[in-house]
Order: structure tokens, then sequence, then C-alpha cells
């Protein structure tokens, strides 16, 4: 009996308590405080000040007499809703029209296609205390700017409906926009509405693009020519969140950088078809004066007169006449990819090659005479010029290189015979090969390529016109006349590498086709792209039954020329940089390199390299690459302790003289040398590296590496910031 009293006095207790619980949280149990019905289910969600992930989706639109309304969500990466957004977050709206546009040329009126037209604009006076002195290609002029309206100004435009959906009602009434810029409504045009939403810790951005007319949203006029996965491709997601970091879709952007718009400070022009080839031709922007071509570098004052100087842009992309490297067509592309085929706009044109080109032009109509329907004799639109120069890469590609009769001469030196053939497998003649490029022969390729003082790049490297040439067969004999074979050569794996050009007639004014063409002044080169060619050595040539060695697999090549294409710098067959930039390659002076020499071992160009880190270096933009190191290698490319015999040279960076590192110290150092600390330098000595080698043997001799203890691949890439 004692027991069953305490068992109802314990379940009282829990009763009690439930019914507290349930008074305190009446969202949780479901209550609304009637006897007897069941309440409201409780909105499961997530607080916005805590999301760690946010997504927004504007889902209708409508225009009511002017004023526009739409709704929106908001949830986070699960798909769970995200409660308590206020109108003094920072939350952003535009909202913009496409319209057709029209430009008078003399005195015809010529279509431009259509164009995005801000609702929201501003007339903008330079700041002259933004204005830098002494500072060339800028002329600081009045310019309107669109812009986007914040919820915060209106106390009744924005509607929480408590369950991840908003309302808000914009401020501007599109039917009534004449200053600072008329811009007529119409119905039938294409509206979009955008948003943007930056929280301390993420940002969302959403547009929406509807024609009021039909309320329809499908099969409308978008203009959505590039897709910002196009941009992806080199720049990274983080990167291109601009304007502090509030600005993440292509699509905001392009509605509100509008034909109309300028940087006061600059006086340039920011419409975004323009600042974008401008951006991007960067350092090779040149126009033409009556004494020849001179830099014309795309500038912008930013806030505060920060200056963005992009005349420090390298491009990447080579040929950069290939518009596929960012206008992507095919399947998945956006809904207007080929309309940049379409012979409309000057202002891509002007962007890249600015309004001087070149002394024979006098106006900037470019579609005048670069147009597919009505061109001046002799010229052509974009498309055919821009190909003219990609039909020789892409013929090029096609082609190939074979080697054969590998063996020595009598005096032990390496021979052997190549034919470079076309796409249909024939022989290419030696009149249309260019014999001043080269085949380079490299051993122990599998491992970290020839001793430097073995045999250098330079001497392993041989011109075709070095050799002899049989006119009947088309094939070139070539000798290694410059360099010794390594001793024990015998089950080495031997790599011969083609950097091989064909030449073509250049495109340009008066060309029908550009084609293979015997070589001559008048001619270019292009490179044939041929993987190179590996084998073993047995002791008098090829080892025809022996499996050659491959290399450990470090960077993924494709990741390299997904961004750089089919030229990366010199010898465009293809990324074999290790090849000839050994770890053991001699310094380079550099006097703004600590101790006047640099290395120059592929490591070292590749982590260096101004282009793989904008934050400190170039145009300082920060907008390329940071440091991941999954960017270029491979998911097993940064393991540490992998190659404990191999060298590195380095410059002492006080005195310039050559010292020895040792192998994980001089991957690490082929980025950090130059703000290498003492303390890091001791910890890297204390755990066995060595950083002040005489030699590669006294290296060898003392190193005794523990890195890859702690330094495991999660680590390090965890270090870098992935």
């Amino acid at each position: 009996m004692e027991r069953k009293i305490m068992d109802i006095k314990r379940k009282g207790s829990t009763l009690s308590l439930i019914a507290l619980t349930c008074s305190a949280l009446l969202l949780g149990c479901g209550s609304d405080g009637k006897d007897g019905e069941d309440g409201k289910d409780g909105v499961i969600g997530v607080n916005i000040d805590s999301t760690a992930t946010l997504s927004a989706n504007i889902t209708t639109a409508m225009v009511t007499d002017g004023t526009v309304t739409i709704n929106f969500d908001l949830t986070n990466a699960n798909g769970v809703a995200i409660l308590g957004l206020t109108k003094d977050h920072d939350l952003r709206f535009g909202i913009a029209q496409l319209t057709r546009i029209s430009e008078t040329m003399g005195e015809t009126e010529v279509d431009r296609g259509f164009h995005w037209q801000a609702y929201i604009n501003a007339e903008k006076t330079p700041n002259p205390d933004w204005i830098p002195e002494g500072e060339s290609h800028i002329n600081p002029s009045n310019q309107y700017q669109a812009n986007v309206e914040k919820a915060a100004d209106c106390d009744e435009c924005f509607l929480d409906n408590g369950d991840g959906s908003y309302a808000y009602t914009y401020q501007v009434n599109i039917a009534e926009v004449t200053e600072p810029l008329t811009i007529t409504y119409s119905a039938d045009s294409t509206q979009r509405a955008t948003l943007e939403l930056e929280l301390p810790q993420v940002t969302a951005n959403a547009f929406l693009d509807w024609q009021p007319s039909s309320e329809s949203s499908e099969g409308i006029q978008t203009r959505n020519v590039v897709s910002i996965e196009a941009c992806y491709t080199c720049h990274q997601v983080e990167s291109l969140a601009l304007h502090g970091g509030r600005r993440i879709a292509i699509e905001n952007c392009a509605s509100c950088h509008t034909s109309t718009s300028g940087d006061p400070e600059s006086g340039n022009s920011v419409e975004f078809t323009y600042m974008i080839h401008a951006i991007h031709k960067g350092n090779e922007r040149m126009t033409s004066t009556a004494d020849g071509m001179v830099p014309a570098p795309y500038k912008i004052i930013g806030y505060g007169g920060g200056i963005h100087d992009y005349g420090k842009v390298m491009f990447p992309q080579g040929p950069a006449a290939d518009c596929s490297t960012c206008h992507v067509e095919g399947e998945g592309a956006p809904a207007d990819a080929a309309l940049f085929k379409a012979d409309l706009s000057n202002t891509a044109c002007v962007g890249c090659h600015t309004e001087k080109p070149s002394q024979n032009h006098s106006s900037t109509n470019c579609m005048g005479c670069h147009n597919s329907t009505d061109t001046y004799p002799g010229t052509g639109n974009a498309e055919k010029r821009h190909g003219d120069i990609m039909k020789a890469y892409n013929d090029a590609s096609a082609m190939g290189a074979a080697f054969s009769n590998i063996g020595l001469t009598a005096d032990g030196k390496i021979k052997f015979d190549l034919q470079i053939f076309d796409a249909a497998g024939t022989a290419i003649a030696g009149e249309f090969i260019n014999q001043g490029t080269r085949v380079v022969v490299a051993w122990d390729s599998d491992k970290d390529y020839p001793a430097y003082m073995d045999a250098s790049y330079s001497n392993r490297r041989i011109k075709l016109s070095e050799g002899t040439y049989d006119a009947n067969t088309k094939t070139f004999t070539i000798t290694g006349n410059n360099f010794d074979m390594p001793s024990y050569a015998d089950g080495k794996t031997f790599e011969l590498w083609s950097a091989v050009e064909v030449c073509f007639n250049k495109g340009g004014y008066g060309v029908a086709e550009v084609v293979m063409t015997e070589c001559s002044d008048n001619t270019r080169s292009i490179e044939v792209k041929e993987e190179p060619y590996h084998f073993v050595w047995s002791g008098t040539g090829m080892d025809p039954d022996a499996q050659a060695a491959t290399r450990r697999n470090i960077i993924d090549t494709t990741k390299c020329q997904a961004c750089h294409n089919q030229e990366v710098f010199h010898y465009d067959n293809g990324v074999n940089c290790q090849t000839c930039h050994t770890s053991d390659k001699t310094t380079k002076s550099d006097e703004s390199y600590p101790g006047g020499k640099k290395p120059t071992s592929f490591a070292y160009k590749a982590h260096a390299a101004e282009g793989h880190y904008l934050k400190y270096a170039g145009v300082e933009s920060g907008t390329v690459l940071k440091t991941d190191c999954l960017t270029c290698h491979t998911d097993d490319g940064i393991k540490l302790g992998r190659v404990s015999d191999r060298v590195w040279r380095f410059g002492h960076k006080v005195t310039g003289e050559d010292i020895w590192v040792s192998s994980d110290a001089g991957t690490c150092l082929s980025c950090h040398q130059k703000y290498l600390s003492d303390a890091g330098a001791s910890h890297i000595v204390t755990n066995g590296g060595i950083l002040d080698g005489t030699s590669e043997e006294d290296v060898q001799t003392r190193a005794s590496e523990a890195c890859s203890t702690c330094h495991t691949p999660e680590q390090i890439t965890s270090l870098h910031g992935n």
C-alpha cells in the first residue's frame, strides 16, 4: 500500500510539471486556452540571428498602380524556416525593367537590344576628398548610379507573416519615376525585383523576373547571358561577395550596373557588360594613338577614395579571344546565352578594345562594320573575328606528336625520330612546322625529374632545327647533344615532351578562313597539344616490355587549365612545368625579394604567383583565389613525408646565397619563406627540418623531418582556411 501511494505522488508531480511547462510554452503544447480544444501548432523554425545558413526566395510579385509588392521566404540549408526577420536587419531591395534600347548613330536609329533600367537612381557628384592626385586615366564628373532601397527607411513596407514568409512593398512607385532619370514603366516589359540581406554571419540574395501584364515568370525576356557558375571556374564563391559582401548574385549585379551608371570619381562607366570586359582585359587593355599603342587601364575609385586599378589584372585565360570561357552555351546554359553573338551592342567591344583599337577606327559604332548581315567588306562580326583566332587553336589541339626509333648515337647521346600528325592522322610537312620550336627530354619523370646540376632544362630542350629532316617521310631526327645521359639510366622512366608549334595564317581584315600555312614572318604558330611520351630506358633505347612508372598525383591539371585554358605561360602543351622547374633549379635575381634571390621551382612559381593570391599582391582585390589548397591540388596532393630525399634550392633571405632545404620544409617555404618568422623557423628545425643546407648531400644526410606526424592533409587544409 505504501508503494502505491508513492507511485501516485510521483505521477501527480510529473503531471503538475507538464502543466506548468505548457503554461509557459503555449506554442509547444498547442493550447489556445480553450478547454477541450486543440490549439494551433507552433511554427518550427530557426531564429535569424542564430542561423549559420540562409537562402532567400522571392515567390510572387505584383504591381498595382505602380506600387510593387513582393512575397519571399527565408530558409536554412535544411529547408527550415528562418524566423524573426525585421525591417531593421540589413535588408535592401532593388527594382528594374528590361527595356529595348535604341541609339542614334549619325541620322540612323539603331536597335541595341534589351537592357536593364533601374527605377532607383541617384546623381552623384565627385567627392573631392576621394580623387587621388596625379592619377591617370580618370576624368571626375557627375554620374548617375543605380541603387537599392532600405527596408529600414519605411515603417509600413515590411510584413512578417510569422512562419518564415514575408512581404515587402516598395517605397518607389515605378509608374512615376522622372527624377533623376525618367523610366517609363510598361506592364508588357520584364520587371526584376532583387533582395539583398546581409547578416553578420551570412548573406543571401534573391531575384524574380516577371511580366506584369501576363503575371508570368516563364517564357519571358530575361537577358541572362552568363551564369555565375562560369565565373566560379576561376573565382571562388567567397571572392565574389562584393559591395562589402552584400551582393553575391550575378542577376542582382546586372540589374543595378545599368548603362546609365558611372563612377563619379573616375568618370568611368560601371555598366555591367563594359565593366566586366574592361576588368578582364586587364594589363592588356590598350588604345591606339598617333604615336602607337599605349596602356588604357580601367580604373574605379572605390568608397573612401580607394583606387581599383584593373590595369594590374593578368587575365589567365589564353587565348583571351575564347568567348566560351564565360559565355557557356548548351545544356544548362542561361536562357539568353547566345545573345553575345547577336551583333547588337558596342559596349563589350569598347570595354575590351577601347574606343580606338587602331587608327583605322574613327567612331565607337563597332556594329556598323562588325556584323554578320551587312558587314563592311573584309571585316566580320565578333563571332567571326574571335573565331578566327580560336580556329587555329582548335585545329592545333586536334593534332598529335609521335616519337619512334629511340636509341643512342655512337657517342652515347639520346636520339629519336618525331612526326607531327593532323586530325586525320596524316603526317604534316616540315614547311608548316615552326622549326625554332622544341622537344624537351627528361628522366626520373616519375619522381622529381632530372637534378638540375646533372642536366639543366636549357640543355634538355632541343630545337627541331638542330636535327635533320626527311621530306619524304616528313620525319625529324633529333639528337640530345647538349647533355649527357644519366648514369645508371637502365630502368629509369624517361619523358619526351613536344613543345612543337604549327603555323597558321593570321586572321583579321580580309581573311576568309584561318588554315595551316607555310611558316613565314607573317604567320603565327600554335603549339600541338600532346601528352608527354613516357617509356623505360633499356640501356640502348626504349624497353618495349616495361611499364613506365607514373609520378605521384599532386595537382589536378584540369583545374589549372579550366582557368588558364590552352595557354599557360610558355610551352603551352598542358601543364608540364615541373619538367623544367625542378625543386633544385637555380635562383633568380629579384631586388624586391628578401636577399635579392628568389627560387624558381614550380612549387614556388605556383604558390607565389601574383594571380594566385591577389589579396596581398597585384590589384589587391582578393577576388581570384584564397589559400584553398584544393583549388589546384588533388585530394591526396598535399600529403607530407612522401619524398624524404627531395631537396629544394632557395636564396638566403639576407645574403641571397644558395641554401638547401629539406623536402617538407621546402614545400611550405615555397609560399611562406618571405614571411617566415624566427619562431616558425625554430619549429621546423626542432622537428627535423633543414633550412641552412650547404648542399643537397648535406640536407639528405641530416634531415629527419617529422612534419607528417602532426600535419595531416586535413590539418593542413584546415590551417589554410578550408
